[in-house]
């Protein structure tokens, strides 16, 4: 059986009412489509630590690196208990597992980039984290976090989902068998997923899985994990893309006809091109896996990184 994927998230982004004015931002895809195969973990920084609901609207002030959380009208500080009351909460989250989290756009408190910090009379700084975010991310450097703005591009989307995903399957790996010949099956198992996302990283990835002998388990498998996640946070593009599919074609080249490369060729150009989604190449990969049995294709978790019914290699 497969384990829970735990996904922390903004409260107000599942429909909560516990925004300062008494609404919430619920999200669509969010509860509804990703909600099928994730359970979420909400967290409300604002309420949960005391706050009313409503309550009086709040902005960071003062220096971009170091803000202070500040009420709009009164001027009343909520700096420290905001702060006290992250750090009891990063480590109440550190049991839940978790695979991700989603964090409110903008928000003083769940922010995770480009809040604005307000310093005198010019034009507030783009350039804040709100103080529950930046205590979660500090508190756990690897995890895949996002914001709902950054979660309605389709590359940045794609990219997330398949990061906790594939953390998921880490984690599987780590309760089950936590071996060296594992990591090889993992690391195997991940090739061209890995290479989707940077060359130089997998080789980087192959050379510690190579040199297993001469390292403990736990300190071989901190740094792979700590690899992997770097590896994934990086952009896929249709070029990688691209390279890759014509690397997995390789496979068949002693089994398809000349005009069956042909039209795979032509369709990964038309990708590149971007005349056609990734899953259109994918799609025609899966089908000669499928008829040609390859076992090691068949393995490959580019092919299928996540539910297909989440629908997004139809928009990258």
């Amino acid at each position: 059986m497969e384990t829970p994927l735990n996904i922390g998230i903004s409260a107000c982004l599942l429909g909560q009412a516990v925004r300062y004015d008494g609404g919430h931002k619920l999200d669509a895809f969010l509860t509804g489509t990703l909600g099928r195969f994730v359970t979420f973990v909400p967290v409300c920084p604002e309420t949960e630590c005391g706050l009313g609901v409503p309550r009086e609207a709040m902005r960071l002030v003062g220096d971009p690196a170091s803000p202070r959380l500040v009420t709009i009208r009164s001027g009343i500080d909520h700096t420290e208990k905001m702060q006290k009351w992250s750090i009891r909460r990063v480590e109440e989250l550190a049991k839940e597992n978790l695979c991700g989290f989603i964090f409110k756009s903008r928000s003083p408190s769940s922010g995770m980039e480009r809040v604005k910090v307000y310093a005198g009379e010019g034009a507030p700084a783009k350039t804040g984290v709100g103080l529950f975010a930046k205590a979660f991310m500090e508190r756990f450097p690897l995890l895949p976090v996002e914001d709902e703005g950054r979660l309605h591009d389709p590359v940045l989307r794609e990219n997330w989902i398949t990061r906790i995903f594939v953390l998921r399957r880490w984690r599987e790996l780590l309760a089950a068998n936590h071996s060296r010949g594992g990591l090889v099956a993992f690391h195997t198992r991940h090739k061209l997923l890995l290479l989707s996302h940077s060359e130089k990283q997998y080789r980087a990835m192959g050379k510690l899985v190579a040199a297993a002998k001469n390292y403990s388990p736990s300190e071989l498998f901190n740094q792979y994990e700590t690899l992997l996640m770097e590896t994934l946070r990086l952009k896929s593009t249709k070029a990688k893309h691209g390279n890759v599919l014509l690397h997995a074609l390789g496979h068949f080249k002693k089994m398809l006809s000349s005009e069956e490369k042909q039209e795979m060729v032509a369709i990964i150009d038309s990708y590149r091109k971007d005349l056609v989604p990734l899953i259109v190449p994918i799609t025609l990969l899966n089908h000669y896996v499928r008829k040609y049995r390859e076992p090691y294709l068949a393995g490959q978790v580019y092919l299928n990184p996540h539910p297909l019914e989440l629908k997004l290699r139809n928009h990258v």
